[in-house]
């Protein structure tokens, strides 16, 4: 049986741990306000984007002179995965569920014979998807130095990709990230970037123009044509915020189950401490009473 000062240093470590996870899941949950509010304010912005290029493209996809970003390279054969986690952890799985989903396609593009190319955003996904995928990482863009998403930053993420593609290394580029919905429900999401998705405008909800007939100045190509590269951004920025308020959300919920879990702990330590301090009483009273008897 252990000793009552084992039981004393156990029972004094798992205090001390209970007070850093409490105080991790405080700081969660005062990030997360402002995490979540950023998140949901970049939503409509980023889906009237979709809806805008849903609408100018729809007409434009398979016009010969159609932009680059919107028709394609006319090729389905080199994939980049872009997969945007987290760069710490003690976040319950957070960074795990997107590296799932992202495993998942993949291994479906390998085992199609596609060739696959993954641009790891964030420290914690690079780490889980070099174990199997080492050789397919071709660059890393770690976010520990970044202490608010910015647009700037999504935006030279963007141009990392944009250059990319530009230079032919890509046909299809995919992002992954997490879709906050609540603190104990984040969504991984998979969402392809290039070339843009126009089929989204049929789920959309048709707008009575009265007969009007629209008329663009400059046309459609050279709209789409600045806007394309912005949506990206845009995209990437709408991920990134998603991230950050499901990284609190996840970490606060992971701390709290933490903080629970070291007080159940601490109550049966203590039962056990208790209990042997008990023993070790009644076995010294029974000594000492044996011992008078014998005299």
């Amino acid at each position: 049986m252990p000793s009552l000062k084992s039981f004393r240093v156990r029972i004094a470590s798992v205090k001390s741990t209970r007070k850093i996870t409490k105080a991790m899941q405080m700081v969660a949950a005062a990030k997360l306000r402002r995490a979540q509010a950023a998140a949901e304010a970049a939503r409509p912005y980023a889906q009237r984007m979709e809806l805008v290029l849903s609408n100018l493209g729809a007409s434009m996809k398979d016009n010969p002179g159609a932009p680059k970003l919107l028709a394609g390279t006319g090729r389905d054969d080199v994939h980049l995965v872009i997969v945007a986690t987290g760069d710490r952890g003690l976040a319950g799985g957070f960074n795990s569920n997107i590296v799932k989903l992202a495993r998942q396609h993949i291994g479906k593009l390998v085992a199609a014979g596609k060739q696959v190319k993954i641009l790891a955003v964030g420290r914690k996904g690079r780490d889980q998807l070099r174990r199997d995928y080492a050789r397919l990482i071709v660059d890393t863009i770690e976010l520990g130095g970044v202490k608010q998403v910015g647009f700037g930053l999504a935006q030279s993420i963007a141009s990392r990709v944009l250059d990319m593609y530009e230079a032919g290394e890509f046909d299809v580029a995919t992002l992954f990230y997490s879709h906050f919905k609540s603190v104990i429900s984040q969504v991984p999401t998979e969402q392809r970037l290039i070339p843009a998705e126009v089929a989204a405008s049929a789920a959309a909800p048709k707008v009575d123009l009265g007969g009007a007939i629209y008329a663009y100045e400059p046309d459609e190509s050279e709209i789409l044509a600045d806007l394309l590269p912005r949506n990206v951004a845009v995209q990437v920025f709408r991920a990134l915020l998603e991230n950050a308020a499901s990284f609190f959300g996840a970490q606060m919920s992971a701390m709290d189950n933490a903080t629970r879990n070291a007080g159940e702990v601490i109550d049966k330590l203590t039962i056990q401490y208790n209990r042997s301090r008990q023993a070790m009483i009644t076995k010294e009273l029974i000594e000492i009473i044996s011992g008078a008897e014998a005299l």
